[in-house]
């Protein structure tokens, strides 16, 4: 289908980091006709979302540019793309970090990589920014595009892409470059992510707890006492965050842990909110507040409590591991 697109319209390829922002950043535009998320650059064929946002390809999350060149020009998507990320993280983009987040432009021919070369020289001469530009101009190998739950993902779900852009460092940064502070406007979409929207996505405590910090009723909460094999995931964002086997009882009424499933899905903070100081447990990805973290778990295990509000979580039972984006941890039950 691209190919046959491709006799009457051009193509620009770009890694920006992830994906889901980059399509939402070009989407739309007048002259682009289509903007697929998916990987490029790498070897491996086919590759799967799993593999390359943990850095197991040599593939960058990317996006490809279906475009018609009489109505927008290949310089107008450069800059767009400039604007669009940090040129001189070398490490990744903003809260995204590893080679597969890294920056990259991909050019079709010789016109388009002397373009390419051409704005970033000039972006360089600029003074915008007082680092060097580490983004590579690099010949077009292979795109291949990501799962069909990623393609206009900001559409479908509007709520989980704000909160993860919103929270992820991609707006804000322009704000630390004078001459860069009209980018970024929100568009009105950005301006509705209040608690009418939220209420599509959460319920009133489900919202009252991640989004106010509130804390749900001991023994009267859906996983207190839930005993079944399998994940706990964030409601919002729907990373893993603790797993069946790191729960236990810890008689408070509330689902408790010894430890995380994957230790970079949350972060601690220090909260005053009460007479003595506790520590927070909050989402990475979602920013929103999951619970605390206490110093009376089980001794043998660390002796560490996370815990957590029901309200917050979302429970995948062990039979539904075996396919979907949480197969990877179906191993810890067998």
């Amino acid at each position: 289908m691209i190919c046959m697109v491709n006799i009457k319209y051009e193509k620009a390829t770009f890694s920006g980091g992830c994906f889901w922002c980059t399509e939402y950043n070009f989407d739309q535009k007048p002259g682009i006709i289509k903007v697929i998320s998916g990987y490029a650059g790498g070897k491996e064929k086919d590759p799967k979302y799993e593999d390359v946002s943990s850095g197991k390809t040599s593939h960058r999350e990317s996006i490809q540019i279906i475009y018609d060149s009489k109505k927008i020009s290949y310089t107008k998507l450069l800059d767009l793309f400039w604007e669009s990320i940090d040129p001189t993280d070398k490490y990744g983009q903003f809260v995204d970090r590893g080679e597969q987040y890294t920056t990259a432009i991909y050019y079709e021919n010789e016109k388009q990589k002397k373009e390419a070369e051409k704005s970033k020289n000039n972006l360089e001469k600029s003074g915008k920014y007082n680092k060097l530009i580490v983004t590579e101009i690099i010949p077009f190998t292979t795109f291949y595009p990501a799962e069909e739950y990623h393609q206009n993902y900001y559409k479908k779900n509007l709520i989980k892409y704000l909160i993860y852009r919103n929270n992820s460092g991609r707006d804000n940064y322009p704000n630390n470059i004078s001459s860069n502070k009209t980018l970024f406007k929100r568009n009105k979409i950005e301006n509705n992510l209040n608690e009418k929207k939220f209420g599509k996505l959460l319920t009133p405590l489900q919202y009252d707890v991640t989004q106010n910090n509130k804390t749900e009723k001991a023994f009267d909460n859906e996983y207190w006492d839930n005993k079944e094999e399998g994940i706990y995931v964030d409601i919002i964002s729907g990373k893993p965050l603790f797993s069946s086997k790191d729960k236990f009882d810890s008689g408070t009424g509330w689902p408790s842990f010894t430890k995380p499933l994957i230790r970079k899905n949350i972060i601690k903070k220090k909260d005053f909110g009460l007479i003595f100081p506790r520590i927070e447990i909050r989402s990475k990805q979602a920013n929103s507040h999951l619970g605390h973290l206490f110093n009376d778990g089980p001794k043998n295990k660390g002796g560490l409590r996370y815990c957590m509000n029901s309200a917050a979580l979302k429970f995948i039972p062990k039979e539904n591991l075996k396919k979907g984006i949480y197969k990877k941890f179906i191993k810890n039950f067998r």
